[in-house]
Order: structure tokens, then sequence, then C-alpha cells
């Protein structure tokens, strides 16, 4: 059981503990001034200062005065206590930073990923099957696929009121790049140019061109038009998903979760046994009945 002090006991240890102030002489503060270079010692082992990652030595120096001013350590002992202090804090902050770099490097590479991946090869690349869904419907199921069905039709289109008719190399350009697989829109196309050459109604050369040109103009318009609403809907659900897939990413993955909350928690019992002992120093030299801490066993299990 701990010794009860008396009133007079009391009343005079807090007397004494009024005169411990600070150093007053030369001598004293010339010590207290070796304090600043404590700081730099401990910044040395703390602070991170590699290649890429360079920690502010200043910013550390000072949060090391801050508390050393806050909590007034007295004596080598006190002194240790507030750097292990600091030392805890230093290291929860960059608990932080890591915490923060994962979660960007989660969702940053994410997005690059998805950025460098094109299905436009793949799609482009695979042989006709009848038993799969035709090449311009696979292409209308991508902001990629849509994009370059939207190219195929417009250089098509450009071709027609540049040479006033769908020719017969701009149509093979148009069946090419879409692998001879353009089906539907490949045949009408055919179709047009059929009836140019062939002129069924006998027409005048001039009023056939024109009629032509006109009736090729108003299918490729519409097809466009087609393209670009389902190109703008692909967007907007690209866009969506794309927002959904980063919220999914705002946590590391789980083996580096982990290890970040384990770390955290050892610094965070390092930092509260520290304050727990410096403020019972402090405590017992101002004078008061300090209790005995409680057992290892005990205290590990709270």
């Amino acid at each position: 059981m701990p010794k009860t002090m008396t009133p007079k006991q009391l009343a005079a240890n807090q007397r004494n503990a009024q005169k411990s102030t600070g150093p007053k002489t030369p001598e004293g503060r010339a010590i207290s001034k070796m304090n600043a270079i404590k700081h730099g010692l401990l910044a040395q082992s703390v602070v991170v200062r590699g290649y890429k990652l360079k920690e502010s030595r200043n910013e550390f120096k000072k949060l090391c005065r801050e508390f050393y001013t806050s909590l007034d350590p007295v004596g080598p002992l006190e002194e240790m206590l507030v750097g292990q202090i600091v030392t805890s804090i230093w290291r929860l902050r960059r608990v932080r930073t890591a915490e923060s770099g994962e979660i960007a490097l989660s969702v940053d590479g994410g997005c690059w990923q998805r950025e460098k991946y094109n299905p436009l090869t793949h799609l482009l690349a695979m042989p006709p099957n009848p038993f799969s869904e035709r090449l311009v419907t696979k292409l209308k199921q991508s902001v990629w696929g849509c994009n370059y069905l939207f190219h195929c039709l417009w250089e098509v289109r450009q071709s027609v009121e540049r040479d006033g008719e769908l020719t017969e190399a701009e149509l093979d350009d148009f069946k090419n790049g879409l692998r001879d697989q353009a089906y539907d829109m490949g045949e009408k196309l055919e179709q047009f140019r059929a009836w140019l050459v062939a002129n069924p109604e006998k027409l005048e050369p001039e009023v056939l061109r024109t009629r032509h040109k006109e009736e090729v103009l108003k299918y490729l318009n519409g097809k466009i038009s087609d393209v670009g609403v389902r190109l703008e809907q692909r967007k907007e659900r690209e866009d969506v998903d794309e927002q959904v897939r980063q919220a999914a990413a705002a946590l590391p993955p789980i083996e580096v979760l982990d290890k970040i909350l384990r770390y955290e928690t050892a610094l965070e019992r390092q930092l509260f046994r520290a304050m727990n002992q410096l403020e019972r120093l402090q405590r017992r030299r101002l004078g008061e009945s300090v209790p005995p801490p409680l057992t290892m066993e005990v205290s590990d299990r709270n």
C-alpha cells in the first residue's frame, strides 16, 4: 500500500517544486541550450531523408519544441518520455500519409489501367462468328467502339459530299474498316451503289447523281445520329461506372490496410504509455501521492 503523505509534507514538496522554474545561472542556461541539439539528434534518427521521400527536419524540430514547451520535462527521464511522445506522434502522421498514398495509388492505378485498355483492337481482330453478336452491335457497347463506328460512317459521308456519289473505292474502305462485318449497313450502301450503276429508272446523269447523293447522305446522317446518341449514352454509363470503381478503390487492399492498422495500434500504445508514465512522474515530482501502476498483464488486457 502506498504511503500517505501528511498535509505538511505535501505542502513542503509543492514549495520545493516551485523552486524548479528552470535554469537561472549561466551554466544552467548553457545546458538548457542543449535541447536544440537534442532535437537535432532525435530528428536524425526519426525523420526520413531518402532520395524520393524527404520529411522536414524543421517541422520535426518545431514539433519537439512545442511539446517540450507544453509538457515542460525536468530531468533526463521526463525528457526521454517527451521524446517518445513526439516520435510516436510523428510516426502516426506518417501513417496517415501512407494511408493517403495507398488510397491514391489504388484509385489512380485503377484509372490508368482502364485508360490503357482498348477493347477496339480485340474486337476488330476477332473473326466472324455466326453464333455471337455482330461486330457493329459489339462496337456500340463501348465508347471506344462507338467512336470508331462514328468515324467510319463520317468518312463515308465526307467522301460522298466531296465526290458527289458513293464510289466503289470508298465502299470497299468502309467494309474493310469493319473487317467485312458491316452487315446491314454495308448491304444498304452496296444497294445505293448498285442503283447508281444500274440506273433502273433511266434518269439523266445529273439527276441520277443528285438523287443518289441525297439518298446516301440521308441514310448516313440517320446512322451517324443513331451512333451519336448511343455514344452519349455509353459515355454517361461509363462515367457512372468509373465513379463507382473509384469509390470502391478508396480503401487500400486488405493486406495493406491490416499492416497500417497494426502499425497504428502499436504506435498509439507507445504514445499512451509514454503519456501515462510522464504524467505519473510529474505528479510525483510535484509532491502528489501516486499509486503504483497496474501490472503489465492487466495493463495490456485493458
